[in-house]
């Protein structure tokens, strides 16, 4: 079955960085785009960033444009969200989601993570 497993949340200092991971297995990986997605507290589900399938497009929410990377490997079955330049609005539970086709733009997701939290804080 699909299952997809963030790592490397934790607390970091305003001005710091992070890199998240998210291990996946039970599907094809290679064929579709990754997502990564926050919930911080009391609100709702929020899109943060998207990868194709193959890693040539990417796309980013206008709040971490510029200061967030997503990258995937598709021999370790692994997407990767670098973030830098962290702000405690930042602070959040981050989900990796898989899409459901291979095209970053689409915006429709099927699986997602239980989550890692981070925590931004002086």
């Amino acid at each position: 079955q699909v299952q997809l497993v963030e790592s490397g949340g934790g607390l970091a200092q305003p001005g710091g960085s992070l890199t998240l991971s998210c291990a996946a297995s039970g599907f094809t990986f290679s064929s579709y785009a990754m997502s990564w997605a926050l919930q911080a507290p009391g609100k709702g589900l929020e899109w943060v960033s998207s990868i194709a399938s193959n890693g040539s497009d990417t796309y980013y929410a206008d709040s971490v444009k510029g200061r967030f990377t997503i990258s995937r490997d598709n021999a370790k079955n692994t997407v990767y969200l670098q973030m830098n330049s962290l702000k405690p609005e930042d602070t959040a539970l981050y989900y990796c989601q898989k899409g459901t086709t291979e095209l970053g733009y689409v915006k429709e997701f099927d699986y997602w993570g239980q989550g890692t939290q981070v925590t931004v804080s002086s």
